[in-house]
Parts: C-alpha cells; structure tokens; sequence
C-alpha cells in the first residue's frame, strides 16, 4: 500500500511547535542561543520528549545524549527508519537550523497517528547531541560517535572555553543515558533542513534533493612572532604574526576561488595576542575551513594552504604551525533513498532539484553506517547559523511532506 498525494501533514501545527521551542533559549536578536549542553539545551530536550511521550512513543537515550523516540511497527523485529536532525544551536543561531528536521519528525508521527496508520517497520524520530559543534568541536560529534568515528570516551574529554568536560555537562543536564553508543541498527537515515544556500530560493525549487555532501577540512595555524612597540619598533625589524594572519586569509580566499564552482573556503576565527593596541602581535591563532564535494580537489586545497602560508610566514621571518582540527569525507548519499525523496516531491506536485548540501549534517556520518538521504527546503538569501535566518510556513510544509512520504513509504504502510 502506498500513500495517496492527498495526505499531508498539519502545516499549522508544525509551524507552532517551531515557534514554541524557538521560545526556549532566545537570542538577542530574534532567534536562538540553544548551545548544546546548556540549560537551554536541556529545556529544548525535555519539551520534545513531552511532546513525544504524548504522541505515544518511547523514548530512550543513548551514552552521547543523543535521543531516539519510537514510534512502534507491525514487526518489531525490524530496524527502524530514522528521521530527525538538532536541536541545538550557534550562540547566535536561528528558529530553523536542525530544529525543523527534529520537528518535522514528530509532526509526521502525530499526522500518522491522526490517520492511524500503521507502518511494518518502527519509525525513529531522532536528535543528535552537539551537530553544531560551536560549545565543543568537532562538530557532528554524538553522530560520529554512533557511526564509530570518535570513541565515547574521546567525546567524554571534549572541552569548551571555560573548561568544562562533555562527559562532565551531559551528566549535569540529566542526558548522559545507558543505552551503548552505535548499537541500535536502522534501516535508513532521513535528514531535513534548511537550505544551506540561496540555491533554491533564487530558483523559485520547492524541494532540494541532497545528493552529495561536501568534504570538509578544518586547519588551525599558529604564528609566532615577536612582540615589540608599535611606536619604537622600526618597519624592517618588526616579526608581526598579525600582518602573517591578515596575509594567510587573503590566501585562503583566493585558494578557494580556484575550484568553481564547488570551492568554498575561509578563516572564520583569528585571534592576535596580546591584542593590544600598541603591542605588535607576537603571536596569531586563526582557524581555516576549507570545503569541497570531490576528495582530491579537498587534499589539493589543503596543499596548498601549506605550501603558500609557509611560503608567506619565512618571507615575514615567523614560525608556523598546522594542527587539523576538523575533517569529514565528501559523502554521496544512497541513490534508493534519495529516489524516494524525488518520488515524493513529484507525487505531491513540488518543484524539486538535485543538490549538493555544502554544510555538514549528521547524516554525513550516518551514511557511512546506513541508507542515507537529506530533505532541503529553501531559506531567506540562504542564511543560517544567523539569528536573522528566515523560512515561510508554506516552505516548511513542503519539506516536512516531502519528508513523510518518503519516510513512510520507506518504512511499509500496512493495509487494516
């Protein structure tokens, strides 16, 4: 039995449930502060589980916070189809980033539910602890955990600014669960959110098919000068790592531009010390983010970065360092169950095009694991990880509908 194009899900509904976790966490500028871990973080958690808990399902956590509600299939025996994505934030993030991926989830329980239909296998509804990565890198972690890229352990020693240990906040908010990490088999991974781009906005598409996910390659460099008088510090004396940040930046830009159309790259964080107006920086910390969707255009970027930023560091007389600090695999996602996506956008009447998501997202990890595909609906000019990120309630509708059909069809509707 298939579903039929005439059932969607309550987009009012949905629309509400984002505007009220929106009211957890607020930011200073009309979105959210909801950094993973946090008070905020842990109020975020316990809403969606009431609200889960009253849809009927279950919920449990596993070791990485990371929680799983269940909705029950004909055949428990069956692994279950996953759905979800965030519920945490950038310190200035928006209403949407992974919030509708995880609400999109329950709202398709809740339509199911409304319908009584039954599926043959269980259906998951998921939010993956730290995505964002901006309290404790790397970012993605409870899903690379799950996906056996990082040791619970390893994740357990992370640490933020002020020093405090995952392992250590996860107990403090009362999500550190008992469940193994990685242990719980799914049949697939569906994933939606945002546009990540003004790609389909620009293109007046409903409905983006992500098939490929960018690579990412993130470098820290460090820079050791000398400190010296602004003043009294003569032009050809001077061994400013500063001047070497502000020159390694420009660098990065024009590696990046190299590699249309697909090259993206930039220093999103640059600190001098001692950061004193008259003090001639001895010493620059800044963080390179390269991304691309082929491997070895990746690994050239990187080269390069090496080869030109040491170029640049001897000719100013300072010392360099590298230290990777972030990295993923371009990622292609499965063919099956990015059909299903398509399918369902072509049954109910949307726009859709092919994508490559330039961001990365849990399902990067997951796909190593499982059956893997990402649902984009467009955003204002394409922005996120910014508090003035926009979306209407007619492009959420579109994407949670997309979503439920191709989640529900994956996971067998069952005739009676």
């Amino acid at each position: 039995m298939t579903l039929t194009a005439n059932l969607r899900l309550d987009p009012d509904r949905l629309w509400d449930s984002l505007a009220e976790m929106a009211r957890i966490g607020p930011g200073v500028a009309g979105g959210n502060n909801r950094q993973t871990l946090t008070d905020a973080d842990k109020a975020g958690r316990d809403l969606f589980r009431r609200w889960c808990e009253a849809a009927g399902m279950t919920v449990v956590v596993d070791e990485m916070g990371t929680m799983f509600a269940r909705r029950a299939g004909v055949d428990s025996s069956l692994p279950p189809v996953m759905v979800g994505s965030h519920l945490d934030t950038q310190p200035t993030g928006g209403k949407y980033d992974g919030v509708l991926g995880v609400l999109g989830g329950l709202e398709l329980v809740r339509t199911l539910n409304d319908l009584g239909i039954r599926t043959r296998h269980p259906i998951e509804v998921v939010n993956w602890t730290n995505e964002e990565g901006s309290r404790y890198a790397p970012s993605m972690l409870a899903s690379a955990v799950f996906a056996g890229r990082y040791s619970r352990d390893w994740a357990y020693d992370r640490t933020d600014a002020a020093g405090k240990r995952f392992g250590d906040e996860l107990e403090r908010i009362g999500y550190k669960g008992t469940e193994p990490v990685g242990q719980r088999p799914l049949k697939a991974f569906f994933e939606l959110h945002i546009e990540q781009g003004p790609i389909l906005e620009a293109e007046g598409i409903d409905i983006g098919v992500v098939t490929h996910g960018q690579g990412l390659r993130w470098t820290q460099i460090t820079l050791t000068g000398r400190e010296s008088h602004t003043g009294s510090t003569p032009m050809p004396r001077r061994l400013n790592a500063g001047l070497g940040a502000a020159r390694i930046t420009e660098r990065v830009h024009d590696i990046a531009w190299r590699y249309p159309p697909h090259g993206v790259g930039a220093v999103g964080l640059s600190n001098v010390y001692p950061n004193s107006i008259n003090i001639i920086p001895g010493k620059a910390v800044l963080a390179v983010d390269f991304r691309h969707p082929d491997l070895s255009i990746l690994e050239a970027m990187v080269a390069a970065l090496h080869l030109e930023a040491t170029k640049i560091a001897r000719e100013l007389g300072l010392e360099i360092a590298f230290e990777p600090v972030g990295a993923f695999d371009p990622v292609t996602f499965d063919a099956d169950c990015a059909g299903a996506i398509r399918a369902a956008a072509e049954k109910l009447g949307y726009t859709h095009r092919d994508i490559v998501s330039g961001a990365g997202h849990d399902a990067c990890w997951i796909t190593q694991i499982a059956p893997t595909a990402m649902v984009m609906c467009p955003c204002v000019d394409g922005l996120s990880h910014n508090e003035a990120e926009a979306i209407t309630k007619e492009w959420a509708a579109a994407g949670a509908n997309v979503l439920f059909h191709a989640v529900v069809e994956t996971a067998g509707v069952v005739e009676g």
